[in-house]
């Protein structure tokens, strides 16, 4: 009789932990297959900050235990790792007391407790303190140190633009679809060591032989500012005939449509891109630059350049731009490109200067307002990553 009430004693509390736990993780998983406001004052919104910064510290614990791995080769040169401590310091730190004082308050207590779940994995795992002995340079790697900055950077910097300068006012940050744009946007990052070597490779079997050392020579020659422009220049016309391509050859449009099918036009919509599209155009992009042999200080330019226009142009943003929106691609300029109206269908090609969709005639004349709706015409894209992936193979019934 002793032995069942001790044995009762042990396996009701451990029940009771599982069923919490259990509960926990099922309020989590839920939560991240909704989409809709943060209602406030209910510990959601300060919940889902703290469980995504538990998430990217323990992604980053992860990657300092493991940098050959899990880090990109280009920016391990770039950044502090001592800075990029300090920071992983505040971010668990910050995640721990907003989660516990949510517990503690009983405010979602449920998403709150898997928050510091993740914190106490990371403190388990060394925290900020995880030392990183040497390294062999050359290995197989996922970008996940990339996808960690390139998040925190784009929520930090373009969640706050949208909501300070809106083109449509109350349009959510977790609305519908934005699932499948985040696992998009995590694929195309962490494949990003594959999709380099893929390109570079198809670079030099491709475009090597176009390569002139006198025409390299006379383009490294041009003062810094105007060769960043040409450079954008050159880059924006392979990148505007082969966009035009995408839509005016069906087969083509069949891998373009995934990128259309984004209902919804935010910073994270960009991300919606098919990889087999993400690879063919950045060969001839970074092609045509390499043949040209732009400046390594001006490629690293460019770079940026397209990263932010890739992200701020399909943004929720509106800004009085004036004369600028006939020379370079603004947000209302691409947005009329990715929307469903008539009127839009197969205009506004151009990645970064608006004005060769003018030269070319494809440029949309005398639109006022915006756009009434987005997507491809018929709505037939399935939603889901892996589906979009599989839609260009599917059999055209």
């Amino acid at each position: 009789m002793k032995s069942e009430t001790l044995e009762k004693k042990l396996v009701e509390p451990a029940k009771s932990v599982l069923g919490n736990v259990s509960n926990a993780v099922s309020e989590t998983t839920d939560l991240l297959d909704q989409s809709g406001p943060l209602q406030p004052g209910t510990g959601l919104a300060s919940g889902v900050l703290a469980l995504t910064l538990a998430f990217l510290c323990l992604l980053g614990v992860l990657a300092f235990h493991f940098p050959q791995y899990l880090t990109t080769p280009e920016l391990r040169q770039k950044y502090s790792p001592d800075l990029i401590r300090h920071i992983l310091f505040a971010a668990l730190l910050l995640s721990g007391v907003i989660s516990l004082l949510n517990v503690l308050f009983k405010r979602r207590r449920g998403l709150n407790g898997v928050a510091g779940m993740l914190v106490l994995a990371s403190l388990a795992l060394g925290g900020s303190h995880v030392p990183v002995a040497d390294f062999p340079d050359h290995t197989p790697y996922i970008g996940l140190d990339w996808f960690i900055l390139d998040l925190l950077g784009s929520t930090i910097i373009f969640v706050a633009i949208e909501k300070i300068f809106p083109l449509y006012k109350g349009q959510l940050i977790f609305r519908r679809e934005w699932q499948t744009d985040m696992v998009h946007f995590a694929v195309n990052h962490f494949i990003v060591g594959l999709a380099l070597l893929t390109v570079n490779f198809a670079i030099h079997k491709l475009f090597g032989w176009m390569a002139h050392d006198s025409v390299r020579a006379f383009v490294q020659s041009i003062y810094f500012f105007p060769q960043l422009l040409l450079c954008i220049l050159a880059a924006d016309m392979v990148q505007y005939w082969t966009h035009r391509a995408y839509h005016e050859i069906p087969f083509l449009w069949r891998f373009h449509a995934v990128h259309h099918s984004a209902k919804t036009m935010d910073w994270l919509a960009g991300s919606r891109q098919h990889i087999l599209e993400l690879i063919v155009t950045r060969v001839g992009v970074l092609g045509a630059l390499y043949v040209l042999g732009f400046d390594k200080t001006v490629m690293d330019w460019y770079i940026i350049v397209v990263g932010f226009q890739a992200v701020f142009n399909h943004a929720n943003v509106h800004l009085p731009w004036g004369p600028v929106k006939y020379v370079i691609v603004t947000p209302d300029f691409h947005h009329w490109h990715h929307s469903s109206d008539d009127v839009a269908i197969d205009k506004n090609y151009a990645a970064h200067y608006a004005f060769l969709d003018h030269l070319f005639g494809t440029a949309i004349k005398g639109q006022t307002g915006f756009p009434e709706k987005y997507g491809v015409q018929g709505d037939y894209m399935p939603d889901g990553f892996v589906k979009q992936l599989m839609f260009p193979f599917r059999s055209q019934k």
